[in-house]
């Protein structure tokens, strides 16, 4: 069985588009859960106190226009999310510096391995493999943080096969981009190309210009892990 994932859009008013290294050169990518209202409410999640975050390990890397591919036995689930390049490393940074650490974004898709989830969550096991098998975080290009007016105010949009089934917007964060470099960082440090994903949203919002845009299909992997409850 096949899924075609045509269009993933983070739409902005700005329309430069750069590249950076950060797929190859980054060391982690952090990946927030339950940073938004809508999406904690259609799991059944427990709002958190505090962001909440999980690892994703880099071999998760997909590049637009490559292939997912999807463990035997696994029902994969996407999640859109806005994500931030780590320009300046550093412990500890306060929101009020936060800011300047942050050298750019990236769309991003945080493939999730749902019915292992389940099963995981259920035993109090981590969510490692849930969220690292390869190809698992589809990315698009850098997108340099002068392009971005306001990243608190971007429309985030997931199509599959021409029907939209995500698009919302980062106004809705339950915490926000410096609240979310601080607490990462007060936990462990934060490296230059870095990547850190914010969450994803659910609801409606206007279209806009479209500045990057993100495409991959997926397929049913023949061998290697098989999941089985």
């Amino acid at each position: 069985m096949s899924y075609d994932i045509d269009n993933s859009q983070l739409v902005l008013i700005n329309t430069n588009v750069c590249s950076s290294q950060f797929v190859r050169q980054g060391k982690k990518i952090v990946a927030i859960g339950r940073n938004y209202s809508e999406h904690i409410k259609e799991l059944n999640n427990a709002r958190t106190k505090e962001p909440f975050f999980f690892l994703k390990p880099t071999t998760s890397y997909l590049p637009s226009g490559g292939k997912v591919e999807i463990p035997r036995g696994v029902v994969a689930h996407h999640e859109v999310e806005l994500g931030l390049v780590i320009g300046k490393g550093g412990r500890d940074i306060s929101q009020d510096a936060a800011e300047s650490h942050i050298a750019g974004y990236a769309l991003a898709v945080d493939m999730t391995a749902r019915n292992m989830q389940d099963e995981v969550k259920k035993k109090g096991l981590p969510w490692s493999a849930v969220k690292g098998f390869d190809t698992f975080t589809p990315i698009g290009s850098f997108i340099p943080k002068s392009s971005v007016s306001d990243a608190h105010d971007l429309m985030l949009s997931l199509k599959i096969n021409g029907a939209i089934k995500q698009n919302g917007t980062t106004g809705d964060m339950i915490f926000r981009i410096p609240r979310l470099i601080e607490h990462v960082s007060s936990i462990m440090a934060l490296e230059e190309g870095d990547l850190i994903l914010t969450g994803t949203p659910s609801g409606v919002g206007p279209l806009n210009p479209v500045l990057a845009e993100l495409k991959f299909t997926a397929e049913s992997r023949g061998g290697g892990y098989q999941f089985t409850p």
